[in-house]
């Protein structure tokens, strides 16, 4: 995968994959941000073949990416259900 191709997908991911809804809605919450990415791929001129490439298909790293935002906002929650600390939700996932 090109440079460009991976840059756009972790700037992608990082503002767009966020706590997901109910497990049961997570693969259709998937299929939206995988459709979403590609257009936004397209448009940014990063061919959607060099992504899946390099991370196979798109779907199931959202899939993955989706449950481990669910993962790391439980991990930041303290027993009051207030967050610990911003700074990690703000740091860019690494593919």
């Amino acid at each position: 995968m090109s440079d460009s191709a991976i840059e756009f997908l972790q700037d992608w991911i990082h503002e767009n994959v966020h706590v997901p809804p109910p497990p049961i809605k997570l693969e259709r919450e998937a299929e939206i941000l995988a459709r979403e990415c590609k257009e936004e791929a397209a448009d940014a001129g990063v061919p959607i073949e060099d992504i899946e490439e390099e991370v196979g298909d798109l779907k199931d790293l959202l899939v993955a990416k989706l449950e481990d935002a669910a993962e790391n906002e439980a991990r930041q929650l303290n027993g009051h259900g207030q967050k610990i600390s911003k700074s990690a939700a703000e740091q860019k996932p690494a593919l």
